[in-house]
Parts: structure tokens; sequence; C-alpha cells
């Protein structure tokens, strides 16, 4: 089985190889964009598919270490895979929610800094 996937995986990445070797470039960008796009599509489904495998190996108390070499990841990733914390970074929220009662300009107080900065150069 993981020489099929071995054999599998290896085919993906010499058609993505291939699409570099396109040589009228509109042609190639053309196709990039597709590929882009079909990622893009089935990234979250590709991600939920492989935490599914970590989650279920974490139940059988297979280690971070084993699982990251099963699945060909740092142990690191694993770990965040397991937490939920393995998705795209532009499909995470760039700041925290901020604690209830608690309201902010959104600049992190740096408008007293820009006077003050702006006051020095003066």
């Amino acid at each position: 089985m993981a020489d099929e996937l071995a054999e599998e995986t290896q085919k993906v990445i010499e058609a993505l190889k291939g699409i570099e070797e396109i040589e009228d470039p509109v042609a190639r960008a053309a196709a990039i964009s597709e590929v882009l796009k079909y990622v893009e599509k089935r990234e979250p489904k590709w991600r939920e598919l492989r935490r599914a495998v970590v989650l279920n190996l974490r139940a059988e108390n297979v280690s971070y270490r084993r699982i990251a070499s099963m699945i060909k990841v740092s142990l690191g990733t694993v770990q965040s895979i397991e937490r939920g914390h393995a998705g795209a970074w532009r499909t995470k929220a760039r700041t925290k929610p901020k604690p209830d009662g608690q309201e902010g300009s959104g600049n992190g107080g740096d408008e007293q800094a820009g006077g003050s900065a702006s006051d020095a150069n003066t």
C-alpha cells in the first residue's frame, strides 16, 4: 500500500512539474490557475480527511512521533492537526476576539504613539 501511495503521489508531483514546463506563458498561467482553484476547493476536505486519521490514531494511543512518521509531517504538525489548528492561514481569523465588554479602536493604541512621533518631527 505504501508503494502504491508513493507511486500515486509521484504521478501527481510529476504532473504539477509538467505545468511549469508549458512553453506558452499564457497557457501555463491558465493551467496554474486551474490547479490552484482545484486545490483551494479540495483543501478543506483533504484537511478533514487527514485530521480524522490523526484523531483515530490518537484514539488508538499511537504516539505523535509515530503518526508524524506515518503521514510524513513533523511532530508539531500532528499536534496542530489534532487541536484543529492545521488549516491554511487564509482560513483563520486574523485577530482574537476581544473579551466581552472590552472595546478598542482596533489599532492597538497607536494613535498616541503616532501623535508623539509627528510632534517630534516638527
